[in-house]
């Protein structure tokens, strides 16, 4: 269980404070800095960005665009389109991608200042494509397009004006399928207007975005699957966030969803999803081209996906399957607590109603030789269960949806899944105690954008607090699980003799003198056994919160 595949070439590791641009090219003082998003929840709406006719650029732009065997005709005319754009040519560069084409790309003649990058083929490349152009990038801004998609002329403007602002924005171009009939590089160049109005007369694709935008009110309900509105073809990141996203997973060599999983590593990692409608491309060719062939490979890639993506829309969250990246991950507080308590608080969680998560025994330093040996001797084969791991949960699971932080002090049955109702739409809960610990559940974007503002988790979004009470928590000692032991076994114990007493029923219904002796032992365990059967019955009642 852990983040994305490395890359073959692991990238250069970028704090916020460096500056990833040329390694002689220093970043001018006049030059904006931009700031980690510090608003609630998803609502891009309250970035303070200046109106698209008082924006002026300063700060350079590198467009990574990924190729394979690219129709010269087709690579001419998205280099036409990009030609036009309004940002200032001296400020943007072209790096294309050459995913292992046979003969090699050749890039037509262009006015702009255009790199061509090559790499080996290796199944369906873009992965590792975005990944090769994102390292030779020049510059702090990265846009990503498609090889065989025209650009609207405000396309890099309407991308760049986020990144000016923001350092952990990833903004949302749209684009759709038309078919280019008719038209060469210098229709293209020497059109009056838009390419809006140049292809009005034509059939397009409707955006497929376009309806989760209305279910989402363009990115700004509370919803935990905001990820799906990325589109691979067409989005901008800052070069460091990206790669302290981890940049794209270069294990995924087949078509379908490798931009879904990347979204969803960014979005858990707080990042601003910011739709740009004015970002607009158009597609050279219908979606129809190829349409079956590519809906085949997605399913396929769904089994890959369901262990990288932690939302109910990609797995089986039944109990029974273990993912490499979990959706909860639950730390168990064990202070000074002895090993036969944790050992019991654990098995309560691993026992929860919500069965994709990982358990971590955080020891806060307390190296007992004897207490670590007992807890590995009992977690060490469940790959579910890390004892004292050197990293802390959000560097260990960064991709996780979310947190948790139980005291070993205190279990209750089906206690992670109680937190998570109790969580609701809000980012972060807690459940304080009377000895001052507390229990907290918390979504992981907001941990990760908190630690980038140096704010707290709560104030990203509605912050809730749950009387203890409401969990039905139970105290837990070293004493209390002894008992609980006595009481499981004089469960047992009766139930053996009750079975040899109905062994020893004679033909007429009564007892032998052996059978009466049984009968004897049989009702002392009962008392016993009906402590904890009633303890049982009150536990499994009902499990939803009052």
């Amino acid at each position: 269980m852990g983040g994305a595949v490395p890359c073959e070439h692991p990238p250069p590791r970028l704090s916020m404070r460096e500056d990833p641009s040329k390694p002689s090219g220093a970043r001018s003082p006049s030059m904006p800095i931009p700031r980690p998003a510090d608003v609630p929840y998803n609502d891009w709406h309250r970035v303070a960005l200046p109106a698209p006719e008082a924006f002026k650029p300063s700060l350079p732009v590198s467009v990574v665009m990924p190729c394979h065997r690219t129709p010269p005709e087709v690579l001419a005319r998205t280099l036409a389109a990009l030609e036009g754009q309004t940002y200032p040519r001296e400020l943007f560069e072209l790096l294309i991608v050459d995913d292992g084409s046979e003969p090699p790309l050749q890039a037509p003649r262009s006015p702009l200042n255009l790199r061509v990058v090559r790499q080996a083929r290796r199944g369906f490349g873009i992965a590792r494509a975005r990944n090769t152009g994102a390292r030779a990038a020049a510059h702090d801004i990265i846009l990503f397009l498609d090889g065989d998609s025209l650009a609207e002329a405000e396309w890099m403007a309407a991308h760049a004006r986020w990144h000016h602002i923001v350092s952990d924005v990833l903004t949302l171009g749209f684009r759709t399928h038309v078919s280019m009939g008719g038209i060469d590089p210098e229709t293209i160049r020497g059109r009056p207007g838009s390419l809006r109005e140049l292809f009005a007369d034509r059939q397009a694709d409707p955006p497929w975005v376009e309806p989760y935008m209305l279910r989402t009110n363009d990115l700004r309900t509370r919803s935990d699957d905001l990820f799906w509105a990325v589109v691979g073809g067409n989005f901008g990141i800052g070069r460091a966030f990206y790669w302290s996203v981890g940049g794209s997973d270069e294990s995924f060599a087949r078509w379908g969803l490798e931009e879904t999983e990347f979204a969803w590593r960014a979005y858990t990692r707080g990042a601003l999803l910011a739709p740009v409608r004015a970002a607009f491309a158009w597609h050279q060719g219908r979606w129809t081209e190829g349409r079956d062939a590519k809906r085949r490979s997605a399913r396929v890639q769904r089994g890959k996906v369901a262990h990288l993506i932690a939302h109910p829309s990609f797995r089986d969250s039944r109990p029974g399957r273990i993912y490499r990246v979990p959706r909860f991950v639950v730390t168990i507080d064990a202070g000074s607590c002895p090993a036969e308590q944790i050992i019991a608080v654990v098995g309560r969680v691993l026992a929860d109603r919500i069965q994709d998560l990982v358990v971590r025994i955080d020891t806060g330093g307390n190296d007992d030789e004897e207490r670590l040996t007992w807890l590995g001797d009992a977690f060490g084969p469940d790959p579910r269960v890390r004892v004292a791991p050197a990293r802390s949960a959000l560097e260990e699971f960064p991709a996780a949806a979310f947190h948790v932080r139980l005291p070993a002090t205190v279990s209750a049955r089906n206690l992670v899944h109680r937190l998570y109702v109790h969580l609701g739409g809000a980012v972060m809960a807690i459940a304080p105690l009377p000895d001052g610990t507390r229990l907290s559940i918390v979504r992981s974007w907001a941990l990760h954008r908190a630690r980038r503002t140096g704010r707290k988790p709560e104030d990203f979004g509605e912050f809730r607090t749950i009387k203890p009470g409401r969990l039905r928590l139970k105290a837990v000692s070293p004493q209390g699980e002894a008992e609980r032991s006595k009481l499981r076994a004089a469960i047992n114990i009766a139930a053996k003799w009750k079975r040899l007493l109905e062994r020893t029923r004679d033909s007429a219904g009564g007892h032998s003198p052996a059978g009466l002796m049984v009968r004897a032992l049989l009702a002392r365990t009962r008392s016993m056994s009906g402590t904890a059967n009633r303890a049982d019955e009150q536990e499994h009642a009902d499990d939803r919160p009052r």
